[in-house]
Parts: structure tokens; C-alpha cells; sequence
């Protein structure tokens, strides 16, 4: 290590935005330490970096307690798709609760910076577009989808009261939509879906009329985002929302993938499942404010990207 490199810890590191973030990190020059459980994270996202003398993978629960000598920490871990979070909603929560509870409680030991991926999920079915920071969302407490959404809102309320109280250097990020080559192909998230259904040439599921509204960063910009809010003064905590402010209907992405991957699946409508929102587009005002960050993978590179990836992976599987 170099006399600026420093030592960080990455949970979820395994994971699909986690393993980036690691081999960033590296490439920066410090040494890193990967913690994960495996769930949904895979050796294969990190297996470029197994042989780095730089870095240091663990098979480990954040919902356990857990002991490093660190700089600072990035807290990924926790599965971001309905199909892998509604697996053991209560694992979900306590891996959102249990874990920024022991990683904040490391972070105050050692008095580490510490980053949260908060998400754009705890702004619920938003009555407020597009979403801004200081809108507080419109949730159901009580759906099959507030183990996640609950569980990150928790999450925030315990960084931000570490913060207030014990002076922890809190770094909070609300992510919207990401995507990118390492999405697992079974997550059942609508770029990877389409694109697996495209290249199959089976029917692209589209659930409801397909006029629900997201807005796709692909994954290199949003690992950006991360570091430039870790590198911010400590003033600003956030939350600040991460994401691509150019938004689309549901439809649109799966004409444009068909298009893209030149399939003849056709497009099969499902019922909408519940709590599904209707929109979902990030302001990004603070982020461009605060730390000079917006989004410059335009979405039809960063689906070529994506789509060669998937093409490989599916051409590898037989």
C-alpha cells in the first residue's frame, strides 16, 4: 500500500454493484477487504481479483458482529431484488437493520467514514415526480415489499442518529435504478428479465400496461456517484439521491431491447404485482450541486454493454 492508500471494507462486496466498487478501489490503490455471505453475491464478480495481494475476501453475515481495522466502510450489503428479498423478508430486515447497526458500531469504534446504499424503494409509489430528497415517500408498512423498504428506511434513521449522537462520519446514498453486465440473470429486475427473455427469444413479460415509469443508470456512472460522495466534505451526509434522471415508460425498454438484440419475442402482459410503483425518476439537483456527479453513459451504450454480457453468459450455460 502507498502512504494514501487506505484500508476499506466493502459488504456486499460480491454483489453486483459491490464487486465493481472493489475493483475500483484496488485500481485506486488500497487495499480491501470484501465481506458477504453469498446470498446473491458470486465469486465469479471478483474473481479478477482473487490472486490481488491488495485484497481480502470473507465469507461472513453482517447480521453477526464483525471486527476489522478499516478506514473506512461501504455498507452494500442486503438483496436489492423483490424475487431474492421476498425469499426470507425477515433475514431482509435484519440484514438492513442488524447490519448497519454493526458496521455504524464499527465505524464509531474505529471512527471510520462509513457509505450507506440507501435506496430509492423508501420513497414507496411516489405522489411527488420527480422524487427529491426532502419528499418522505408514500409506503406500506405492511406489504410484501417493506422488508426492503422498511428495513433501508431503519437503516437511515439508525445512520443519522449515529451521526447526532456519536458524531460517526455518515455518507448516505439513495440509489435509483442501476444496471449493467454482473446483474444475476434470475433477479427478476426488468432490464436483466428483457434482456434474457430477448436474447431466448422468449415472450418479454411486461406486468401491468407496461406504462410505469423507471430511469436506468448504468452501473460505471453510479460507482462514480459513490466515490464522489465518499470524497465529499463531511459536511454533506446526504441522503442524495444517485441515479439517471431521464426517465421511460416500461414498454419503450422492451421495444428498444427487442430492437437491440434483434429477438422475436413478443411482448406478453401480466397482472401488476403489489406495491409495484408507477413511477420512479431521481431528481439529481444535489448530487450535480454538491458533488459534480450526473450520469454520462447514455442508455443504449450501456444496454449494448449489458447485452453482450448476458449474450456470453447465456452462450457459456449451453
Amino acid at each position: 500500500m502507498g502512504l494514501l492508500s487506505k484500508r476499506i471494507l466493502v459488504t456486499g462486496g460480491a454483489g453486483f454493484l459491490g464487486s465493481y466498487l472493489c475493483e475500483r478501489l484496488i485500481a485506486e490503490g488500497n487495499d480491501v477487504i470484501c465481506v458477504d455471505n453469498y446470498f446473491t453475491g458470486r465469486k465469479s464478480n471478483i474473481a479478477s481479483l482473487l490472486t490481488n495481494p491488495n485484497f481480502e475476501i470473507l465469507h461472513h453475515d453482517i447480521c453477526l458482529p464483525f471486527n476489522a481495522e478499516v478506514d473506512e466502510i461501504y455498507n452494500l450489503a442486503c438483496p436489492a431484488s423483490p424475487i431474492h428479498y421476498q425469499l426470507d423478508p425477515v433475514q431482509t430486515t435484519k440484514t438492513n437493520v442488524l447490519g448497519a447497526i454493526n458496521m455504524l458500531g464499527l465505524a464509531k469504534r474505529l471512527k471510520a467514514k462509513i457509505f450507506q446504499s440507501s435506496t430509492s424503494e423508501i420513497y414507496g409509489d411516489p405522489q411527488v415526480h420527480p422524487q427529491t430528497e426532502d419528499y418522505r415517500g408514500n409506503v406500506n408498512t405492511t406489504g410484501e415489499r417493506a422488508c426492503y423498504d422498511e428495513g433501508k428506511r431503519c437503516a437511515e434513521t439508525l445512520f443519522f442518529d449515529y451521526w447526532r449522537q456519536d458524531k460517526v462520519k455518515i455518507k448516505v446514498a439513495r440509489i435509483f435504478n442501476t444496471y449493467g453486465p454482473r446483474m444475476h440473470p434470475d433477479d427478476g429486475r426488468v432490464v436483466s428479465n428483457f434482456i434474457v427473455q430477448a436474447l431466448r427469444g422468449d415472450p418479454i413479460t411486461i406486468y401491468g400496461e407496461g406504462s410505469q415509469t423507471r430511469a436506468f443508470c448504468f452501473v460505471d456512472d453510479m460507482i462514480e456517484g459513490f466515490l464522489s460522495l465518499m470524497s465529499a466534505p463531511d459536511e454533506i451526509t446526504g441522503p442524495i439521491n444517485l441515479g439517471n434522471p431521464l426517465e421511460m415508460q416500461i414498454f419503450h425498454l422492451a421495444e428498444q431491447i427487442i430492437s437491440m438484440t434483434g429477438s422475436k419475442s413478443k411482448i406478453k402482459f401480466e397482472s401488476l404485482p403489489n406495491d409495484d410503483p408507477t413511477q420512479r425518476c431521481p431528481d439529481i439537483t444535489l448530487a450535480k450541486t454538491l458533488l459534480n456527479w450526473k450520469p454520462k453513459i447514455d442508455l443504449q451504450t450501456g444496454l449494448e454493454k449489458t447485452i453482450n454480457y448476458f449474450d456470453q453468459l447465456l452462450k457459456q450455460k449451453g
